[in-house]
């Protein structure tokens, strides 16, 4: 039986400008690091407070993302906040654009959308 998710993967371009977001920007603690010579790729574990992780990887020359957001596939990863309206201030300080906070029409919650470097859509949900 699936108890809950343990890890969401995130390939990236720029792997220092996707590490200092991640870790200096987000807030997420830094587990482990490796540099995987044979492929020429770093896998960065990332752990969040709930205990939930992101790998995030590096790869020389990766794809882009096909179209924004309804690629195929993982449409956006949203993180649980106690504060959207707080974390949305701390996001725009390091410069990092977000869309309007608006509310979830079916639960009454705030959310917000922002993107990672790479364009990734991320979301933040209030609880």
């Amino acid at each position: 039986m699936l108890t809950g998710i343990h890890h969401a993967a995130i390939i990236c371009r720029d792997y220092e400008k996707s590490k200092h977001f991640y870790v200096e920007i987000l807030g997420l603690t830094p587990l482990a690091e490796h540099y995987r010579e044979a492929r020429d790729s770093y896998k960065l574990d990332l752990q969040l407070p709930d205990l939930s992780q992101l790998e995030l990887f590096s790869f020389p020359s990766p794809p882009a993302r096909p179209s924004y957001p309804e690629a195929c596939g993982l449409r956006h990863l949203a993180f649980r906040v106690e504060s959207v309206s707080h974390c949305v201030a701390r996001l725009e300080r390091h410069g990092v654009a977000t869309e309007q906070i608006r509310i979830d029409e079916y639960t009454g919650k705030q959310y917000c959308f922002f993107s990672d470097p790479d364009g990734l859509p991320l979301e933040l949900y209030q609880l």
